[in-house]
């Protein structure tokens, strides 16, 4: 079967519609054919895990080896390289934090395409600019293979539980090939359009929610200090037309909620560096397409001050404490 599915992928991805279908096909056939996943950090370890739960055989990397340890338990292969992956899979899942870290992954020296097999379905899961995911498959074609951007929302705990949200850009006909996969790590799937689409939904995605854990994070400290209990804050604001994610499901306030990243001194979660950099990225599509995004502006200059004053590697529900402490200053 495998051989066949090589076979079939060698076909070059320009020719028409019948042969994009017969590879998305031959791939839905080896669908327990090994998947390669490069980047193990706190997004990409949980996604590659629930893969190996729904009998995917996994190989991997991550540039720190302590990073692979979990999942090598559990049955993955490690290797040294991204190069590695895609000399042994067809189908390689990216996770990585940056722009710079995809362009290194996938056309560095050690990178995805300097031997990644025709016809291979590479799928990027990374928070990242559109014009690079655009790049990225421009570069992933002249190879033969095709790339699609499937960044994700949900957090963490979400990425645990196999419940994430994916918002998927490229060719529309080899969307299902990419489903069947993504499936097994999310419960929404969404197609965006074409490649780079679902990094502009994921971008708009990210603005929203810092905005609104910066509102979440100022109305519970404005209500601790006119002395209402947080808990009990929280509850009301849940049963009113203030409720969102940051307060229902992610407050930024310690004690209010278990399972969270403020119930863990901010450790773990969405990194405040992470939150920074992808409203960077929206910063810069708002100026490139002349578009208005005060409270977003405002939302990027809160969480840079944020990296300044030592909260990089914190969860970005952390501007609660970031709040609390410029009261004192």
């Amino acid at each position: 079967m495998a051989a066949l599915v090589r076979s079939l992928a060698s076909f070059p991805l320009k020719y028409n519609g019948y042969v994009r279908h017969r590879i998305v096909s031959s791939r839905s056939m080896a669908s327990k054919a090994t998947v390669g996943f490069v980047g193990l950090g706190n997004m990409g370890n949980p996604m590659a895990q629930n893969l190996l739960k729904h009998g995917y055989p996994i190989i991997a990397t991550d540039v720190f080896p302590e990073s692979c340890k979990a999942i090598q338990e559990l049955g993955a292969q490690i290797v040294d390289s991204p190069v590695e992956v895609a000399e042994r899979a067809d189908r390689v899942i990216t996770m990585l934090p940056s722009s710079p870290n995809v362009i290194e992954v996938f056309t560095g020296v050690n990178g995805i395409l300097k031997k990644v097999k025709k016809g291979s379905l590479l799928i990027d899961s990374s928070t990242i600019d559109p014009v690079v995911s655009k790049e990225m498959a421009k570069a992933a074609e002249k190879t033969g293979a095709l790339f699609m951007d499937a960044p994700v929302s949900g957090g963490v705990g979400a990425a645990r539980a196999g419940n994430l949200t994916f918002m998927v850009g490229g060719l529309e006909e080899e969307f299902n090939a990419a489903k069947e996969l993504l499936s097994c790590m999310g419960t929404n799937v969404v197609y965006c359009g074409g490649v780079g689409t679902g990094q502009a939904a994921k971008i708009c995605n990210n603005m929203l929610l810092a905005i609104s854990m910066i509102g979440t994070a100022e109305t519970m400290n404005l209500g601790i200090r006119l002395g209402l209990d947080p808990k009990l804050l929280a509850k009301i604001l849940n049963m009113s037309s203030g409720r969102c994610w940051s307060s229902d499901t992610y407050n930024p306030v310690p004690g209010v909620m278990d399972g969270v990243p403020s119930a863990n001194d901010y450790q773990g979660g969405f990194a405040t560096a992470l939150m920074a950099k992808d409203l960077g990225l929206a910063q810069n599509s708002a100026t490139n397409t002349k578009t208005p995004a005060l409270l977003g502006s405002l939302s990027h200059q809160v969480y840079r001050m944020m990296c300044a004053r030592g909260y990089t590697q914190k969860d970005f529900s952390s501007v609660f404490l970031f709040l609390r402490e410029e009261e004192n200053v």
